[in-house]
């Protein structure tokens, strides 16, 4: 069998690496990798490639739009896509814009070889073992992809419990000292005033709080959605904290091998501006490991700011959680 030329884009390092371990050594492939979906396209678009693995969730061009831009280019390339946003309608959407399969990440890898192979993609016929050398990664980007997929498992739950499609960004992690930790609330807040929920978890000795921040324009809208009018508004908003932190928290445990432990929410400065927060939270949040991630609503301009706030002292224990992960 001559050699298929494979092309997987991901902006994850991580994801890239475990999508190379997973395709068998004896398998004849020539891979190639794009960290961009403009870089995949383009590189489709110079001929040669068979197959695109492809994420669907990354800066500069999405995976829909490099699926559209096969389509109209009318690219011959096969396309599965592998991603962490398992929306059913996101998975509706990549389907009908041509994709001939649609894989949650982390993709198991056997899986993702009977994928291969019940397409005819590859041979049945081929031995599925050995595995592939795959460079060293750095914790930033780890992390980042485990973030990653348990963002997209909570917006998931989220899509079902509103019945909107939840629009999903890349997470921005970053270790913050108190002062950048403060501009990037103040950031998120836009000038505008908001009310936000906080909670606290615990396990395997890392520690951290979750703050999920709401704008007061937003809430009656996301009351609406909710078919809350005849709750309180501080019940909706501490029952929707308690959804998206506890599904996001999960699916960072399931992947570290940990279980979290989460405290009572809490209501932090409702209908305050971002600096009473700010000043009644300075003891607590010093130097710490900073995960962002910003939801939107598809239709509705509604969107909310979800912080995941670790320890200093967790890092290294996430580390050492990642590492054995990759290996």
């Amino acid at each position: 069998m001559s050699a298929v030329s494979l092309l997987i884009c991901d902006d994850s390092s991580l994801a890239r690496k475990q999508l190379l371990r997973a395709l068998p050594a004896a398998w004849p492939l020539s891979i190639h990798q794009a960290a961009s979906g403009r870089e995949a396209l383009e590189c489709i678009r110079g001929g040669g490639i068979d197959v695109l693995l492809l994420d669907l969730t990354m800066p500069d061009m999405d995976g829909y739009e490099v699926l559209a831009g096969i389509r109209d280019g009318q690219l011959d390339c096969k396309v599965i896509v592998i991603s962490a946003d398992i929306q059913e309608e996101a998975v509706r959407r990549v389907l009908a814009l041509g994709a001939l399969a649609f894989i949650r990440k982390p993709a198991d890898p056997m899986h993702l070889r009977q994928t291969l192979a019940g397409l005819g993609l590859m041979g049945s016929e081929l031995s599925m073992l050995g595995e592939r050398e795959a460079g060293p990664i750095v914790f930033r980007d780890a992390f980042s992809e485990v973030v990653n997929v348990a963002m997209g498992r909570a917006a998931a739950l989220l899509a079902k419990v509103l019945g909107v499609f939840v629009q999903l960004p890349v997470p921005n992690v970053n270790i913050l000292e108190a002062s950048e930790l403060h501009m990037a609330l103040a950031d998120a807040a836009h000038g505008d005033k908001l009310t936000a929920v906080c909670q606290g978890y615990i396990g395997g000795g890392i520690s951290g709080e979750a703050l999920l921040i709401f704008h007061d324009s937003e809430v009656a809208d996301m009351a609406r959605l909710m078919h809350t009018d005849d709750y309180r508004e501080l019940e909706m908003l501490l029952d929707l904290s308690s959804l998206l932190i506890s599904a996001c928290l999960s699916g960072i445990a399931e992947q570290i091998d940990v279980v979290f432990s989460l405290g009572h929410p809490q209501v932090l400065g409702q209908h305050a501006s971002i600096d009473e927060l700010i000043r009644f939270n300075r003891q607590r949040w010093k130097s710490t490991l900073a995960v962002e991630i910003s939801y939107s609503l598809e239709g509705h301009d509604i969107h909310f700011d979800l912080l995941l706030l670790f320890t200093e002292d967790s890092v290294e224990l996430l580390s050492r959680k990642l590492a054995h992960m990759m290996n």
